[in-house]
């Protein structure tokens, strides 16, 4: 077997993308975007689900996205059923970025109440991506589940998300301003507030949504 220049390059590529240096493999990752190679596909899904670097998973999804989606499509899909978070999570950022609505089938219910919640949030900002015309209100009652969940970088995900998919949200943030517990009805009412007014920042919205609801208040009055 003849071993060519070019696979002596690509070997070499692949082994500067598990390298010690966190710059090493940035090179690597972006000369794999630079001169796509369907050799690398599996190998970039794997090291986005390990790559400790933020800024070096950025590249590999850009990578990704650089080659062919019968490529990659496939590959994406089998991660976001892993075991490990970190391979969901990239997966799902990755397919959001891509754009292929024949990727929904695959944002189920789990996937957008995963525990993990660097999963949820990645789950939540491709789902508004990919979701196809006449599911929005489907979703917005799935999402509209989380609502309360988490800290306040989770919580503010989670209403963008939402108000990303526009008016079709009121019926469940509605819904959810009558739940029993408080801090799904301040964060459904901190929504409302923000698809109303979106140049209210989410941390004005939600003190103030947390201080109607230890009122008593609804929310709806006036309404």
């Amino acid at each position: 077997m003849t071993i060519t220049g070019q696979d002596t390059d690509a070997a070499q590529t692949l082994q500067g993308l598990e390298d010690d240096s966190p710059s090493v493999r940035l090179r690597a990752a972006l000369a794999v975007g630079t001169t796509p190679d369907a050799r690398f596909v599996g190998k970039l899904v794997e090291r986005c689900g390990t790559e400790p670097e933020f800024f070096v998973r950025d590249m590999l999804t850009w990578a990704l996205t650089r080659h062919p989606v019968s490529l990659t499509l496939p590959e994406l899909l089998r991660e976001v059923r892993s075991e490990r978070a970190q391979a969901r999570s990239q997966a799902l950022h990755t397919l959001s970025k891509i754009g292929d609505r024949r990727a929904w089938p695959a944002i189920t219910r789990t996937l957008l109440s995963d525990p993990d919640d660097e999963v949820a949030r990645s789950a939540w900002r491709t789902a508004v991506v990919l979701v196809p015309h006449g599911e929005e209100p489907a979703l917005a009652t799935v999402l509209a589940t989380q609502l309360g969940r988490g800290g306040r970088e989770t919580q503010l995900s989670l209403s963008r998300a939402l108000v990303a998919l526009g008016e079709v949200i009121e019926p469940a943030l509605l819904a959810a301003t009558t739940v029993p517990d408080p801090g799904t009805r301040a964060h459904a009412l901190a929504t409302r507030r923000l698809l109303r007014d979106p140049d209210t920042g989410f941390g004005f919205a939600i003190e103030e949504a947390k201080r109607v609801v230890a009122l008593g208040g609804s929310g709806q009055e006036g309404q």
